[in-house]
């Protein structure tokens, strides 16, 4: 199964498309901005507990099979769920000096 590829930041909801450099995801696909990630969130995964990683870019040629954009495209459904800051920082500190491969 290939990634969604989700369109959007989850909490921003700054649109990210397919070939976006700025996306970022946990091991569960949940998708953020590097802004979000750095700034707000702190490389912890307000829905799981997880660090980020960047999101790969699909190629959007073909250059072997099916493995590309026109056979296998990015996902469509937006995912907004705006962070709320206050109870991510409670969250996130618990989790302070624990790097994601501890977690």
């Amino acid at each position: 199964m290939a990634l969604a590829l989700r369109p959007n930041c989850e909490s921003c909801d700054i649109d990210l498309p397919p070939e976006d450099e700025r996306a970022r995801i946990c091991s569960y696909e949940c998708t953020f901005c590097a802004d979000c990630v750095e700034r707000e969130l702190r490389n912890v995964c307000p829905n799981c507990g997880g660090g980020f990683v960047p999101r790969p870019i699909r190629p959007s040629r073909q250059w072997k099979g099916s493995a590309y954009l026109g056979e296998r495209p990015a996902g469509t459904t937006v995912k907004h769920k705006p962070v709320d800051l206050d109870e991510h920082q409670r969250f996130a500190a618990k989790l302070k000096g624990i790097s994601p491969k501890e977690r």
